[in-house]
């Protein structure tokens, strides 16, 4: 018995290998787009206690690290160098703002909830709206 229906031609033909080539071209060039540029857009650290600006610093600016120190009822040092921050000494409890580390890219911060200290970084291009890891 036969069904009047034929198997469909399930084997490669040259123009599926042109096809697969131009979406590796493609997400190739998407990536360099968008991952090249996020290198290039100029850092600014904004560090804040109790809601004052405490300092605003261009990290491209900087020709030496920049130390910042908080001091209300903990102290905090933060350092700022020419692509990173970070929270470097604190006598604050639990210590999230060290075992945060250094951040580096546009939309990260690093918080101090008992000294009520936040250090942001922002860039002159849009950042991602979640960044994890």
């Amino acid at each position: 018995m036969t069904s009047g229906r034929s198997q469909p031609d399930l084997k490669p033909k040259p123009m599926d290998a042109l096809v697969v080539l131009f979406v590796i071209i493609l997400a190739v060039v998407t990536a360099v787009f968008v991952y090249g540029k996020s290198g290039e857009a100029a850092l600014t650290a904004t560090v804040k206690h109790r809601g004052e600006t405490v300092a605003q610093v261009a990290l491209d600016t900087l020709t030496e690290d920049k130390i910042i120190t908080v001091d209300g009822k903990y102290h905090l040092t933060v350092t700022l160098t020419k692509d990173s921050a970070a929270v470097t000494e604190s006598d604050c409890p639990g210590q999230d703002c060290l075992h945060t580390g250094r951040i580096t890219r546009a939309g990260q911060s690093i918080v101090c909830l008992p000294e009520q200290v936040i250090v942001t970084l922002e860039g002159k291009t849009p950042s991602a709206d979640v960044i994890l890891g």
